[in-house]
């Protein structure tokens, strides 16, 4: 019996009514799918669907555009789609068709793909407003604009074309933003699957193993239970650590040095993101058992700040304080704390330089997470750090990079540390999703050993 925790229909019905809602009578709204991308000659990558189209529709294919126009009595929801094809079915696999995304997706009204630009320009007259996030498709923009300036050729003829094109993320990306209590059991069970993963990681490294290797134990664990890479998986051992994007990993672990691995599984379109850092051989030295724990200190008054009524800033400016007075306590900065803190001066709208610890620190301590690992969401309302509330999940991942430097002792070199977690915004606080990974030193060695 499968027990996994889905997004039910009802749910993406809902949001549709909550975006028909917010749209007004005078507008319509137009989303298209993802589509094929080729890797290579004759071959695909994986389909992707599109966040905001699936957010909307649930629906997993490509060459398809949902149309939201509020008060049409043949139907509000219309999908243009594939059709039915006995011939392309048999090579690529089985379609909706106009009449399966009527019954199983919940579209009021149907339509073959192959008809969209007879029919869209019909459904957008009259209308004032197209909400349509324009810049993210440049063939498809191309379409939209084909469509509103033939329309208002026709003036004359007493067509009214639509006059303003408003951005859809102001009123979807502010859906996405706050999540359902169906999403965070779906991201609740992608951040179990990547804990597990990374438990194994610890448990099969050892020196002389290569970071593919590692990295191939993610797969695994992804795969069996049905999913994907939410993004593409940071391996890297030493000196790769503290190169904030590294992905060839391909390097030889060696005994002495820490790995970080930076990876999540993707499930039912929604991402986990954690991070964790380790020795190879199981035992970390005294400047790594150092520099770690500093980082962790720093994640937990990160988080102890991911609470409702605080800012979006809190758990950042909570991380830097932590890791500024660590690093000083260290010898590795001098000076004083707010020295360490200082902002740059201003000299025509550039930062004369930068402050201090962002040499060892050059990141924000999260993201907001959902349908993308860097998900959708305002991070500031108007010139103000948006406040956090219940049902939001971000990521909290303060790290520590220190490459070779003429101003660094030797002993603290290619030492990369991050530690990441998911954590969600309750009502009375939060919950670190991700908690089932270890992250305390003594527990690392012990579960290593």
């Amino acid at each position: 019996m499968n027990n996994k925790p889905v997004i039910p229909k009802e749910e993406f019905a809902a949001r549709r009514r909550r975006l028909l809602e917010r749209l007004g009578q005078d507008a319509i709204a137009v989303v298209p799918s993802g589509g094929l991308k080729v890797r290579n000659r004759d071959a695909e990558y994986p389909f992707r669907q599109d966040s905001d189209f699936h957010y909307l529709t649930g629906f997993n294919e490509p060459e398809a555009v949902a149309v939201f126009v509020p008060g049409r009595e043949a139907g509000e929801y219309v999908l243009f789609c594939r059709e039915k094809d006995e011939v392309a079915e048999r090579w690529s696999g089985l379609r909706a068709g106009t009449e399966g995304v009527k019954h199983l997706h919940g579209a009021d009204d149907a339509h073959p793909i192959c008809d969209l630009d007879k029919l869209m320009p019909q459904l957008l007259i009259g209308r004032d407003q197209v909400h349509y996030d324009l810049g993210a498709n440049a063939d498809f923009d191309q379409r939209m604009l084909g469509w509103i300036n033939h329309l208002r050729a026709k003036a004359r003829a007493g067509i009214r074309a639509p006059h303003v094109i408003v951005m859809l993320d102001r009123i979807l990306h502010e859906m996405r933003l706050f999540k359902s209590a169906a999403e965070i059991a779906v991201m609740r069970h992608a951040a179990q699957v990547s804990a597990r993963a990374h438990t194994r990681a610890m448990q099969v490294c050892q020196p002389g193993k290569y970071e593919y290797e590692i990295e191939a134990e993610f797969l695994y664990e992804f795969r069996r239970e049905r999913m994907e890479p939410a993004y593409t998986t940071i391996v890297g051992g030493g000196k790769n650590a503290c190169i904030l994007h590294y992905i060839e990993n391909n390097d030889e672990l060696s005994d002495g040095d820490l790995l970080l691995i930076d990876a999540g599984a993707e499930y039912e379109c929604y991402a986990a993101d954690i991070t964790r850092t380790f020795p190879v051989n199981g035992k970390f030295s005294p400047e790594q058992r150092a520099l770690y724990q500093l980082v962790l200190d720093a994640q937990k008054a990160a988080i102890d700040q991911a609470r409702p009524g605080k800012t979006w800033d809190d758990p950042h400016q909570a991380a830097v304080k932590v890791l500024a007075q660590g690093l000083l306590d260290l010898g590795i900065l001098s000076g004083t704390l707010e020295e360490a803190l200082q902002k740059p001066e201003v000299v025509d709208g550039e930062a004369t330089k930068e402050e201090p610890y962002r040499q060892f620190y050059m990141h924000k301590t999260g993201h907001w997470l959902g349908m993308d690992v860097h998900d959708v969401g305002d991070y500031k309302i108007g010139d103000a750090w948006r406040t956090l509330e219940p049902g939001m999940v971000l990521t909290v991942e303060p790290g520590l990079y220190i490459s070779p430097a003429d101003n660094v002792d030797p002993k603290w070199w290619n030492i990369g540390i991050r530690i990441e977690d998911d954590v969600l915004i309750t009502v009375d606080g939060n919950e670190v999703l991700t908690r089932d990974v270890v992250k305390e030193i003594d527990t690392i060695e012990a579960l290593m050993a």
